[in-house]
């Protein structure tokens, strides 16, 4: 007969536990780099947008919505301002983390005294456009002599269409300009302007051509404008000295929903217009495939984000040629961007 078994003692159990232990955090060691057992804290985090929600945001609403910031511990929320100066006001009101701005309405904003800081591009070439109907005599910028523009207001804007205006031997003083906002479009399907600039060849042109309008469309850059970073993450200069960790967090996982809206571009419109119902998911669709090949740096193995640091100099100092900007950028002892909160980048 087999005798009985020996009963476990105290210590036995306390070993077992402590085997079972070492083994789940041998197992949690052997995951990928999302793995944690405790999500990390949640701390709000705000973006103020640079208009209503569309195409060129979403990249930050596929982070959002795939859990992309969580992961990081941050819990971002996208403010939709509504003016187009609003977004920098935010920012430099302490209302906002970060800032969707335009390269030449930073230079422009420090010029003044703004202490701000590009961190990241989300379109690496200008969007801005001379857009007209069929009906507008403005077939390029020779013929805006004489003519009605309408831009959102910005003051980057006026300085930039008066430079396209003197390129092309127009008298600025020749062109009736007016602020409309965000109104672009309605300014001139209504027949209150003969074209607008500012509107984005990949956005409100998209818009026209979908509601059956044959647009003539001027990209700037086409138009005596050097090229820029049209659209950049801005915040202010004491944060990218003292946040740099949480900036870093913040850019890894908008880089990766950047990924994602380059592998499923019909799923990145589908969460714009899960955003934001009032959108057209057509219109959405067809501005994300004309707006990804603008977000991707022309510097081979640079990532996401990059800002060309020749681009940015050779642009600061066409505008302070031009006496856009009263000082030179390139002489500012902090500088108008930075790259190194980049995935990859800094130390």
């Amino acid at each position: 007969m087999r005798g009985a078994k020996a009963p476990r003692t105290h210590g036995s159990r306390r070993a077992l536990a402590l085997a079972l232990a070492a083994l789940a955090l041998l197992a949690a060691g052997c995951g990928s780099e999302k793995d944690v057992l405790v999500p990390p804290a949640q701390r709000a985090f705000t973006v103020a947008l640079d208009s209503p929600t569309n195409a060129t945001h979403a990249a930050l609403y596929t982070a959002s919505s795939e859990g992309d910031f969580g992961d990081v511990g941050l819990q971002v929320v996208m403010a939709t301002p509504q003016t187009p100066a609003q977004p920098l006001q935010l920012l430099e009101q302490g209302r906002a983390d970060v800032a969707i701005s335009h390269e030449p309405e930073v230079l422009i904003a420090r010029d003044r005294g703004a202490k701000i800081v590009s961190i990241a591009a989300l379109v690496q070439r200008p969007l801005a456009s001379i857009i007209a109907l069929p009906g507008s005599p403005v077939r390029s910028v020779a013929t805006l002599a004489g003519r009605s523009v309408a831009t959102s207001g910005l003051p980057f804007q006026t300085a930039l269409l008066r430079a396209a205006l003197a390129g092309a031997a127009v008298s600025p003083a020749s062109v009736r300009v007016s602020d409309v906002g965000f109104q672009l479009n309605g300014a001139i399907t209504s027949g209150a302007v003969d074209a607008t600039f500012g509107g984005f060849w990949n956005y409100q042109a998209t818009q026209l051509r979908a509601a059956g309008r044959r647009p003539t469309v001027i990209p700037i850059d086409q138009a005596g404008i050097p090229r820029y970073d049209e659209l950049v993450l801005v915040v202010r200069e004491e944060e990218a000295r003292y946040r740099g960790e949480e900036l870093r967090s913040f850019l890894q996982a908008l880089s990766q929903g950047e990924r994602s809206v380059r592998a499923d571009p019909a799923k990145a419109a589908t969460t714009l217009v899960r955003a934001d119902p009032s959108l057209q998911p057509a219109v959405q669709l067809a501005s994300i495939r004309q707006t990804v090949p603008v977000s991707e740096p022309a510097e081979s193995g640079e990532p996401f984000g990059w800002q060309s640091p020749a681009e940015w100099a050779a642009f600061g100092g066409w505008m302070f040629s031009r006496h856009i900007v009263a000082g030179n950028p390139n002489a500012a002892p902090f500088p108008a961007f930075t790259n190194e909160f980049l995935p990859g980048q800094g130390i």
